[in-house]
């Protein structure tokens, strides 16, 4: 189990409720916890989770430190998956780690 723990005092999340994000579309090799099929993926920030130590890091049998601020992102089923028929309101939500997060682009 893997419990949110204390962030350093001057710890500060980089993304709040309702911001826009793309998950990086990147492939490094070895343990990855973002899933391939929402890489390059835009959704909104739905809430912070919490301060964890970063399970990427924890799989080769290091400390996972510093530890990694964690959201809770959402994602429109039909930004997703290309041909998806569901409604147009549907959504997937996932959690996903800060440093694998950037800021939508705002024009």
């Amino acid at each position: 189990m893997n419990v949110a723990l204390t962030a350093p005092a001057n710890a500060t999340p980089g993304f709040r409720a309702g911001d826009g994000v793309r998950v990086l579309d990147v492939h490094p090799p070895g343990h990855i916890r973002t899933p391939h099929y929402i890489r390059g993926k835009t959704g909104v920030i739905e809430r912070f989770v919490g301060y964890f130590r970063n399970p990427e890091e924890r799989a080769y049998g290091r400390s996972g430190e510093p530890l990694r601020a964690l959201y809770r992102v959402r994602f429109a089923q039909s930004e997703v998956w290309a041909r998806y028929d569901g409604g147009l309101r549907d959504t997937i939500d996932i959690d996903i780690y800060e440093h694998w997060l950037e800021h939508l682009k705002t024009p």
